[in-house]
């Protein structure tokens, strides 16, 4: 040993697991979580449900870790030659003394470029306005026809056919094939929103498809697509992969729906709840119009008592007792009018004894001859009144009375009881009837007609 460097005394001493230790504890307390991006290699996935590998590029290369718990949460199968953007910590693993990274969290470095032209797509989109919440439309209360944008063979299809059914059978459903992935789907999507808008077939459309891995649904996050869905002049309602997946035509419809089959429970009403609210409502008409119908009768009373007072046998009855009354005036005014002048003729024969019975004679005569003249002038005068007076009341009942009606060409209808006959629902086949024309009455028989009924 050289005699300058001192002998190391029992402390300075380490086994190789204390150094490892130490440097474990250096490393790990150096270095918080690190993103690392490199490519996959040497993979391993051993029934522990683990997985191994190497992250490489061209000058260097570390182990890796990923156990089972983080492992599980893996939404792509990695393998050897993919690249990868990995979230881990630094570690040593003592019994090698390999300097290793325990991975957290691992992403396809591709899919991380697609995440963030996704996201710049999406903010382009939302600040033309495309995502406003004032965009969007209410969905129809009760579609009769809903376009259904999916695959002819998916499963979405079967979920929401079978959810119409059971909700609302009257609703009709025309599928709309396209295919919802591949190269070809974006294309064939926005086509598709396209003919279906304009030909006003539909009440409201439905775009969805089942669920997938990111790649799978990319044909709903294409520009053209998302573009399609707010042009369109019909309501679209989004329903594309789970509740957790989100895609950007989720933005751009007037509703999204976390998955198909709760889509279809969107677009229709329950028929158990309608044929509630059909009962509820019944219920209410019935009462109302009941209340209707009672208003009614009242009226119906408070005309028909009206009427019966406007009827022309009563305004008839009323004019015949005033010509009644005026006949009996006439009747008192003559004997009054003769008595008044037998005392005035009695006045004057007083006043003859006065003169000579010649004279007297003479001037009785003529004023005699003179109220005789006055009398029968008064009499003509108020027999062409009374005249005058009786001919207005004869053309006044003469207007109200039915044989006037009669001769302008109406007839009056009586059963054989003498009723009258006032609606033509009231005879039956073979009844006799009569009818009174202007000049006379004729005899009538109900004949039956095409369809059993009187006419």
């Amino acid at each position: 040993m050289n005699a300058s460097v001192p002998p190391p005394t029992a402390h300075d001493v380490l086994s190789p697991s204390s150094l490892n230790r130490l440097v474990r504890g250096l490393l790990e307390d150096a270095m918080a979580l690190l993103w690392v991006e490199g490519e996959l290699s040497n993979l391993a996935r051993p029934a522990s449900g683990h997985v191994y590998f190497t992250l490489k590029d061209a000058q260097a290369q570390v182990r890796c870790a990923m156990f089972r718990p983080r492992s599980q949460t893996l939404r792509f199968v990695p393998g050897d030659g993919q690249r990868v953007l990995l979230r881990a910590r630094v570690t040593l693993y003592e019994p090698r003394g390999d300097y290793q990274l325990i991975v957290e969290h691992m992403e396809d470095a591709g899919a991380g470029a697609l995440a963030r032209a996704l996201e710049e797509l999406k903010a382009r989109l939302a600040a033309e306005g495309l995502f406003d919440a004032a965009r969007r439309r209410a969905l129809p209360a009760y579609p009769r026809r809903i376009g259904v944008i999916t695959s002819a063979s998916g499963a979405a299809i079967r979920d929401v056919l079978n959810v119409l059914r059971r909700r609302f059978a009257l609703v009709e459903v025309e599928l709309l094939p396209v295919p919802v992935q591949g190269k070809e789907a974006p294309a064939a999507i926005a086509a598709m929103l396209q003919r279906a808008c304009r030909s006003g077939r539909y009440d409201v459309l439905l775009l969805t498809r089942g669920g997938g891995a990111n790649e799978d649904l990319a044909a709903f996050n294409d520009e053209a697509v998302v573009r399609g869905v707010a042009a369109c002049t019909v309501p679209v309602v989004a329903a594309v992969g789970h509740e957790i997946d989100f895609t950007l035509v989720d933005f751009a419809a007037d509703l999204r729906a976390p998955t198909p089959s709760a889509a279809a429970e969107l677009l229709v009403p329950d028929t158990a709840l309608l044929r509630t609210h059909l009962t509820r409502l019944h219920a209410q008409l019935q009462h109302r119009a009941a209340q209707a119908l009672q208003q009614l009768a009242q009226r119906l009373d408070a005309w028909q008592a009206r009427l019966h007072n406007q009827h022309p046998a009563q305004r008839l009855a009323r004019a015949r007792e005033r010509l009644q009354s005026l006949h009996a005036r006439l009747r008192a005014l003559l004997p009054a009018r003769l008595a008044l002048l037998r005392a005035r003729a009695q006045q004057l024969r007083g006043h003859l004894h006065g003169v000579t019975l010649r004279n007297r004679l003479d001037i009785a005569r003529a004023r005699l001859a003179a109220l005789q003249a006055r009398q029968q002038q008064a009499l003509r005068t108020l027999l062409r009144q009374r005249q005058a007076q009786l001919e207005a009341l004869r053309r006044a009942l003469h207007a109200v009375s039915p044989l006037a009606t009669l001769g302008r060409g109406y007839a009056i209808v009586f059963d054989a009881e003498g009723g009258i006959v006032r609606t033509a629902r009231t005879p039956q086949p073979g009844q006799a009837l009569r009818a009174r024309l202007a000049d006379g009455d004729i005899s009538l028989i109900v004949a039956p007609d095409a369809r059993g009924k009187a006419r």
